[in-house]
């Protein structure tokens, strides 16, 4: 069966020099995948031409591109993509044609590619001992420049030549930049795809280096090539450094996917290790710049809440805080973050480094059995009191997350503070397995937590907005229902908590929320208005206290598809 589709539809790719006599192996070995194969002969010699017309001639799926001359690896590449594109092909999948790479894993670099259409997928070599120690070296010196030109760990092993290439962006990068058109060829293209926000996928596959083989490269020339262009790409990623660091994302927090390149975190967790928090702190001005100049959504996110808050105080006349600029709401929030890694670290001492406010502490009642709904937002940091409670005074605070934050939480926290994934539920929705499994901890007097503040999941297009609008800073919001209505099925009470910088130090407020919630089933929209008017009203009120302690970095005034594009008027949430 052929793997062609309608919508993804490879090709082959060869790039041929003066390998007439390998290639009959190559293409009988290709034949089971019945895949079109466009051969580039990149000026060969005239047994290798002669060899390659009668293949053509006798494979009808095999198409011959001929190169006046010699032009190297990458141009003949390029060539074979436009006559691919040219006859309808998205996407090429290239093999050598010395016959080292295991053709066989065709159908696993193509499963790939179909999962991510847009991103060029690799093999990632798998070598026996035919491999010569100089090119395994050399290989390594490689990876590492092109770690360091990407800024990410992402790209495994950039020189194989066994690959698929996504034809129109790699063609879009190709006519807009000047290419290596050598054995600099492969590992330019993929570090320039990943510049350009097509980023790169590995299946591990074996590679023999043949006895017998015929290898074109030249130790000194290829090797002078290969160090200018990593000069190049270094210098051309300096510029870069914003974006690298901070790839632009969707608006909306429910569809941002995390930063891959962890190294840099990972090198200050490794200084705090060593030294402590206070090492760190001097390295977030400059971090938190870089991010701040890159992070542009987020930025006029920020800003936009700043120019709320400054009108609402204005307006209640009430005096403007210092440093209420999106420069100094990046800082706390990154200041946040090391709280959140320092008291699950144990660094953070209840009535030292956090205070209860005035009636907190009576409210929280920790001594009682009886279990609590705490409903939090996205304003302060609740995860340092989660920390807190579950560390000095032995409760268990139950915490709902996003289903795909909650990984990547995990996967960050896990490498310093390992306890902190404990008790984390990932949900993607609230429904009744949901209440069923918090009610059983409520019920062992535990307490969860949830927050109010963020609309998680979409549904199906034509499904009702499932939010309810409330005035908050002075206009219009949407809440979501889940959170309120999953309170009055738990019929525990509900308190409404925050954790704010002030004063230095990490102050915790609780006040009651409702005991139980009700929602009765006569007025239960018009109570469920009630109790999201009450949650926003107080969210306001807390808000203006610590300005820069609100997390929300996308305009929380929006539905979710009006923030990826402000002309489509759809009510998806």
């Amino acid at each position: 069966m052929s793997l062609n589709s309608a919508t993804f539809n490879p090709c082959v790719v060869i790039p041929c020099y003066n390998h007439g006599a390998m290639m009959a192996s190559v293409l009988a070995r290709l034949q089971p995948f019945g895949l079109a194969c466009l051969v580039v002969d990149d000026g060969s010699d005239q047994a290798t031409q002669q060899e390659l017309e009668r293949l053509a001639t006798i494979h009808a799926d095999v198409t011959l591109v001929r190169l006046a001359h010699n032009s190297g690896k990458g141009t003949a590449v390029v060539r074979g993509l436009e006559e691919a594109q040219r006859r309808g092909f998205s996407h090429a999948i290239q093999v050598d044609a010395d016959g080292q790479h295991a053709i066989e894993d065709i159908p696993k670099l193509i499963a790939l590619a179909q999962l991510h259409p847009q991103d060029l997928v690799s093999g990632q070599p798998v070598y026996d001992d035919s491999i010569p120690a100089s090119r395994r070296y050399g290989r390594w010196v490689t990876h590492v420049w092109v770690w360091i030109e990407t800024l990410s760990l992402q790209l495994k092993d950039s020189m194989c030549g066994f690959r698929v290439y996504p034809i129109a962006p790699t063609l879009q990068l190709a006519h807009k930049t000047a290419l290596g058109k050598r054995m600099d060829f492969d590992t330019e293209v993929m570090v320039r795809l990943y510049w350009q926000g097509n980023t790169s996928y590995f299946v591990p596959t074996r590679v023999t280096y043949p006895q017998d083989g015929l290898s074109h490269f030249d130790a000194l020339k290829d090797n002078v090539r290969i160090s200018l262009m990593h000069t190049r790409l270094f210098f051309g990623m300096l510029p870069r450094i914003p974006t690298l660091l901070f790839r632009r994302s969707n608006p909306h927090w429910a569809r941002q996917k995390e930063i891959k390149g962890l190294w840099g975190m990972r090198i200050m967790l490794a200084i705090w290790r060593l030294l402590g928090r206070k090492a760190i702190a001097p390295l977030l001005y400059p971090v938190v710049a870089v991010y701040w100049l890159g992070a542009h959504q987020a930025r006029q996110a920020s800003q936009a809440w700043l120019k709320r808050v400054r009108n609402e105080l204005t307006s209640r006349s009430l005096p403007i805080p210092a440093h209420l600029n999106s420069y100094h709401h990046f800082l706390r929030f990154a200041d946040a973050m090391l709280d959140k890694i320092a008291s699950w670290r144990g660094e953070m001492r209840l009535g030292q480094d956090v205070v209860f406010a005035p009636n907190a502490e009576a409210t929280l009642d920790i001594g009682s059995p009886q279990g609590k709904l705490l409903l939090a937002s996205h304003l302060g940091d609740i995860e340092a009191c989660r920390a807190l409670a579950q560390l000095q005074v032995s409760k268990t605070i139950n915490a709902l997350v996003f289903n795909d934050n909650a990984q990547r939480f995990k996967q960050i926290m896990a490498e310093i503070a390992p306890q902190a994934g404990l008790n984390l539920l990932p949900v993607t929705d609230i429904g009744p397995d949901t209440a069923i499994l918090l009610k059983d901890k409520l019920d062992r007097g535990e307490w969860v937590a949830i927050v109010g503040d963020r609309i998680a999941v979409k549904p199906q297009r034509g499904d009702s907005c499932r939010v309810i609008w409330s005035r908050f800073m002075g206009h219009p919001a949407p809440f979501p229902q889940g959170p309120f209505i999953l309170a009055s099925i738990l019929r525990c009470p509900v308190l409404l908590i925050y954790a704010l910088r002030q004063q230095g130090k990490l102050h915790l407020h609780c006040e009651p929320f409702a005991d139980p919630l009700l929602l009765p089933r006569a007025d239960r929209q018009a109570a469920l208005q009630q109790a999201v008017d009450q949650y926003a009203e107080r969210l306001e009120h807390y808000a203006l206290q610590a300005p820069l302690d609100w997390f929300n970095f996308f305009n929380f005034w929006q539905l979710p598809d009006q923030q990826a594009n402000t002309t489509d008027r759809s009510k998806g949430c």
